[in-house]
């Protein structure tokens, strides 16, 4: 082996130790975990007994219309956070970077702020502003004749996409902004000479520059969106709330590990819900690369040869 191997094996080791300690075993032991459950012998007033169940707990969870409902809770979450957190991240930051934009730092730490709040006392905070006869917002709203409960079932939601764009545009924004700032300004100063407008700029120039970027954002914020957890969770605390311990597949595990002890099914659920985010990522990630990228030509066809000028053979 010569020195350089040893040297790049020397500095990738601690990478791989220490994605082995926290990725992979934790991976491995859930797998062997959701073969396994616990059965009580006798009548239930013995103790139990560990027993091999094999694929027993991935079809209990996928029997359970709760674990498969909230599936689809999930994807109307995706179909409503999604595009709303990348339209609007993207269209802040263009405004940022546009030339008509003024105290560009304060609106960036201002939008930015929202991140720096912890989940747990994000969603607390929202939870007050939701509960009827408490949250002056709600107060105002009836006042003005435009009532809403955001604890419905309707309204359950809504309510939760709106936390998590309160969490998360600001964070996107400054992603987006940062590579806006790495756009090369000649590009941009040679398509304002040529007459193209603010629009014509945002849409022509550099959202197509900035395409890694909006592909890196979508597919953390896919893989995000399947681990929804803290938000729901702090809202099923709320009085009144259609939100259930079960509304989201995280809940599901959740309550399956810590409210049933049943360890087997938390694991069975958390291992499909890793596989339904590795599928939607890979998706994700081909459908990206199969979209035509920024000032790529397209192939050019044949042609027939050229004649000869006369006098020519």
């Amino acid at each position: 082996m010569s020195a350089k191997a040893r040297a790049v094996s020397v500095l990738l080791a601690p990478f791989f130790v220490l994605f082995t300690v926290v990725m992979v075993v934790p991976i491995g032991y859930a797998v062997w975990l959701s073969l396994f459950t616990e059965k009580q012998s006798g009548l239930g007033f013995g103790g139990t007994h560990t027993v091999f169940s094999g694929l027993g707990n991935y079809a209990a969870a996928l029997g359970d219309h709760a674990f498969r409902d909230g599936f689809l809770v999930l994807l109307g979450y995706c179909a409503l956070y999604i595009p709303l957190l990348l339209a609007g991240a993207l269209t802040l930051a263009l405004l940022l970077d546009s030339a008509l934009a003024r105290a560009r730092r304060f609106f960036q730490l201002a939008l930015f702020l929202p991140h720096a709040v912890p989940g747990i006392i994000a969603a607390l905070i929202w939870v007050y502003l939701y509960t009827p006869r408490l949250s002056p917002v709600v107060n105002a709203m009836e006042s003005g004749g435009l009532g809403f409960d955001f604890l419905s079932p309707s309204g359950a939601l809504p309510a939760v996409v709106n936390i998590a764009l309160w969490e998360w545009l600001g964070y996107n924004m400054v992603i987006f902004y940062a590579a806006l700032q790495a756009v090369d300004r000649s590009v941009i100063e040679a398509a304002t000479v040529d007459g193209a407008g603010a629009w014509r700029l945002a849409t022509g120039i550099k959202i197509p520059l900035i395409r890694s970027s909006l592909v890196m954002v979508a597919l953390f914020t896919v893989i995000g969106s399947l681990q929804l957890f803290t938000e729901p969770l702090i809202l099923n605390q709320g009085s009144g709330s259609a939100v259930t311990s079960s509304w989201t597949p995280n809940m599901y595990a959740y309550t399956a590990a810590f409210a049933r002890n049943d360890y087997g099914l938390a694991a069975a659920s958390s291992v499909l819900l890793a596989l339904a985010a590795a599928l939607l990522s890979f998706f994700v990630t081909r459908l990206s690369r199969r979209s035509p990228r920024p000032g790529r030509r397209p192939p050019a066809t044949s042609r027939p040869p050229l004649a000869h000028p006369k006098g020519r053979p």
